[in-house]
């Protein structure tokens, strides 16, 4: 095991990271940004490193900054959190160059699943249902009409081919439109991810949005934790997940579980990661993408398999085997996550930094509170408006529900505008309660 875990990340993750260390007797190197001087994550760790200013190019995404903190500190591993660095194959890669581990999977199953085309290729391989579309990146606009034309058909989808987090993506519904929504995708994906590629797709409608949560070793052993329902979204963006979904049956589970490990098998992966997939209204599901991370919603997989997520990803970068099989994972009760934002949603969802003048969280049995906030914390207009993931736990649905219906009425939040009245709308919705949503519900109940 690592002696000490410089984590290369900020806000409630880099301090459920911090945590999880501390439980395996790990020293924790923090890094933040001049705007992030006051972080908890700074503050808890053993040690923390200002690694540059505000903007994520000058510090959270400052490779030689990063490296040079674990060669000062002494740090032999890096946990990536998610976002910023976590998928970054170049970055794992130069870890290694300086024997450094990289708590993830290897860079090449990074590269390989971060390219959405070669990914699709990889899991049709594997036999792996995918949606029909275009075989890797399309290169012109005359080879885009042909497969629209001939192939795929109306309505259909144009994706980064190297995107995530909802970005370069466009919805075409006939083909005079099909011009303009490649150039504007292609734009999108070029300013976010630094290339144009995009590949084709035919959109599914009114899917739901289910991944499954893999673990995999390094000695070939690998098992699915379950699924996650992630349908409820606004624009391409999760807003609450739940687990168990209600459309999922034995038969269905055990397809998909099956399919997600076959996934992660035949790209070599190793670590935590996650398998996307849309599933239609005949339940049948197709591969969309793999997350090479840990995930925002990994509380509620956490919750009802009772196994640390975060403390097996830095076991299995440390070389252990998984110390179950799949047989051994069994799902008990059920988790609902609700992501808590500083944000307005009665002005389009702008987010509202500033400082909190007054913060009361919910507690009791089945109430977790994941969250770097404090009183006094000041929310900077630099980084994404989280300040809490607030999951619950109970042995049934109707439980769950209740249970997250009077923990945000708890939860009071005062200085900044939050999305904790939307999240509670959302929960007493009777299309939630009733388990009658799917990734479009969401856009169809606010265009109303």
């Amino acid at each position: 095991m690592f002696k000490k875990v410089l984590i290369a990340n900020r806000g409630e993750i880099a301090v459920r990271v911090i945590r999880a260390c501390r439980e395996l007797g790990l020293k924790t190197v923090a890094v933040f940004s001049t705007a992030d001087r006051s972080a908890l994550h700074a503050q808890i760790a053993d040690e923390a490193i200002c690694i540059g200013g505000p903007a994520t190019k000058d510090s959270y995404l400052n490779e030689k900054a990063i490296i040079a903190a674990c060669e000062i500190t002494g740090a032999d591993a890096i946990h990536p959190g998610f976002g910023f660095l976590s998928e970054n194959a170049a970055f794992a890669r130069n870890c290694s160059k300086c024997g450094i581990n990289f708590i993830g999977p290897a860079p090449e199953s990074i590269e390989m699943l971060g390219d959405k085309a070669a990914a699709k290729a990889a899991m049709k391989a594997a036999g792996v249902p995918v949606i029909p579309g275009s075989d890797g990146a399309v290169k012109t606009m005359e080879e885009a009409v042909r497969l629209a034309r001939d192939e795929i058909g109306f309505p259909l989808m144009v994706k980064a081919s190297a995107g995530g987090g909802g970005r370069g993506i466009r919805l075409v519904e006939r083909m005079e439109d099909l011009e303009a929504q490649v150039t504007a995708a292609k734009q999108e994906a070029l300013s976010f991810f630094g290339d144009d590629s995009i590949y084709m797709e035919k959109f599914i409608v009114n899917p739901k949005h289910i991944e499954f949560q893999i673990l995999a070793d390094k000695h070939g052993n690998a098992v699915h934790l379950g699924e996650r329902d992630c349908s409820m979204q606004r624009r391409n963006q999760k807003v609450l997940e739940e687990t168990p979904s209600v459309i999922m049956t034995p038969d269905l589970r055990e397809r998909m579980g099956k399919a997600a490990v076959a996934a992660a098998r035949v790209c070599g992966y190793y670590n935590a990661g996650t398998i996307e997939f849309l599933v239609d209204a005949d339940n049948n599901f197709y591969f969309m993408e793999m997350n090479t991370r840990i995930q925002v919603e990994h509380p509620i997989t956490e919750n009802v398999t009772g196994i640390d997520l975060v403390k097996w990803q830095m076991k299995i970068a440390a070389g252990e085997e998984l110390a179950f099989k799949q047989e051994d994972i069994s799902l008990r009760g059920h988790s609902i996550e609700c992501r808590i934002n500083a944000e307005s949603p009665e002005f389009n969802f702008r987010p509202c930094p500033g400082r909190i003048n007054s913060l009361h969280t919910p507690g009791g049995p089945g109430i977790r509170i994941d969250s770097s906030a404090y009183q006094g914390y000041t929310i900077t207009p630099y980084y994404d408006s989280m300040i809490a993931k607030l999951i619950v736990h109970a042995p049934t649905r109707e439980e769950a529900i209740m249970k997250m219906k009077w923990a945000l009425a708890e939860f009071i939040v005062e200085g900044v505008d939050t999305n904790i009245d939307f999240q509670l709308e959302l929960i007493r919705d009777p299309a939630f309660e009733a388990g009658n949503y799917d990734i479009g519900y969401l856009g169809r109940k606010m265009s109303k």
